[in-house]
């Protein structure tokens, strides 16, 4: 038996936008800044103060009450964003063999504002006083779990933890067990929550961070003359994956189908990229070659663009490696640049924005590119959002590790 095809039949998000998916689409298609001064603790002796946090989130609108204050903020943004994502589907489970839907949801450092605030009640008060749900409360494949338990779901339940290239993989992996026939559906995606001392302090310290603290909103500036690092941020992006034949057979809305992952590492770093960009190169290559699109076919790449000096220059010298002069005819943007990066699930939201660029035909730009680099010379879409007729796209997530992260996905028009 051939290769299964597989589909996206349901999306579902909440970003440093909005807490849905038409707000964040159209709030990144507008370039509208999601990053501002950060709210959750007391950031004023940091290096950087800005981060791109979910704002007005309600967890009480998907989990109960007590359920919520027992459940870490990355595994409730999990939660409201695969509860979308199934009802964006308009999958009738009670239909549906559950033994055959799974549930694939990375995050890159997981409960870290659980272990933090534990830690503390250990310090002060002694080990009695940490809550015994601590650990079930910061594993990182509790996401999973979590929603698996929500709607019963008895397929692979699984986790990945690559850094910044986490929810990429995750919907990379989703889409291997659907193409392989393991499930006939898929719940994939990333989540993340370390707006917390921690998190921040650990980067500030890194010097990774932008410290344009003065004017938040025009901080993050992938491919900018004058970035000078990324910007924190948080939240969730989960994706349905579904046998093409499956969703046919009940009728289903397809935004896009999912035709290439490609993975590498540059075996270079712990954290620089590999300024050859020879992993980024070699990632994109294999996700061309597992989708069999040809290089003239794909019309719009959503690149990392972490707004650093390093990996903006990286990935731009990739991509043209990967295209050659043809590079220069492809849209390339960054939605970081209104969503600042959200680590473990910034692959899976900027899929999202990927599939929706393919969907609608409409490119969103990479704001606040005002000054620019001789080293960044591609066509970063940087005067609005952009009406265009792509084919295929890419996007790109690359990680601390030197691990590397490409999915391919192709427009939908019909079986």
């Amino acid at each position: 038996m051939g290769r299964r095809r597989v589909v996206v039949t349901g999306m579902g998000c909440v970003t440093p936008l909005a807490n849905d998916l038409q707000g964040s689409w159209e709030a990144a298609l507008a370039g509208e800044s999601g990053i501002g001064p950060i709210t959750k603790f007391d950031a004023s002796t940091f290096s950087s103060r800005i981060a791109g946090e979910v704002k007005g989130f309600n967890p009480e609108e998907f989990i109960e009450k007590k359920e919520a204050k027992r459940t870490d903020s990355f595994v409730q943004y999990a939660i409201a964003s695969a509860s979308m994502a199934m009802e964006d589907s308009r999958l009738d489970l009670n239909n549906e063999d559950r033994d055959r839907i799974g549930v694939l949801i990375g995050s890159g450092i997981g409960g870290l504002e659980t272990i933090e605030r534990n830690h503390a009640l250990l310090m002060e008060r002694g080990w009695k006083r940490i809550s015994p749900f601590f650990i079930p409360m910061a594993v990182i494949n509790m996401a999973s779990s979590a929603v698996g338990i929500r709607y019963r779901l008895r397929g692979p339940s699984s986790s990945v933890v690559t850094a910044c290239a986490t929810g990429a993989n995750a919907i990379g992996d989703g889409f291997k067990i659907v193409q392989r026939g393991d499930a006939e559906v898929m719940v994939a995606g990333g989540s993340e929550a370390v707006i917390t001392p921690m998190a921040v302090g650990g980067f500030c310290v890194m010097r990774a961070l932008s410290t344009r603290n003065e004017d938040p909103t025009k901080a993050s500036r992938p491919f900018d003359k004058n970035r000078d690092g990324f910007v924190m941020g948080e939240g969730c992006g989960i994706i349905i994956l579904e046998d093409l034949d499956h969703a046919l057979a009940r009728g289903a809305r397809i935004y896009a189908e999912v035709v290439g992952y490609g993975m590498s590492s540059d075996a270079y770093h712990i954290t620089m990229p590999d300024p050859q960009g020879e992993g980024a190169i070699l990632c994109m290559k294999a996700a061309l070659r597992d989708s069999g699109l040809g290089l003239d076919v794909v019309d719009y790449i959503n690149a990392h663009g972490t707004s650093t000096p390093l990996n903006d220059k990286m990935e731009t010298t990739a991509i043209k490696a990967v295209f050659g002069e043809g590079a220069y005819n492809i849209p390339v943007s960054s939605t970081k640049s209104v969503t600042g990066h959200l680590l473990g699930a910034a692959g899976a939201v900027e899929a999202i924005f990927t599939i929706m660029a393919l969907k609608t035909g409409k490119v969103p730009p990479t704001a606040n590119y005002e000054e620019p680099d001789s080293d960044c010379d591609l066509d970063y879409v940087t005067e609005g959002s952009r009406k265009v007729t792509p084919k295929a796209a890419l996007s790109n997530s690359f990680g601390f590790g030197g691990v590397n992260v490409t999915l391919a996905f192709k427009k939908w028009e019909g079986s």
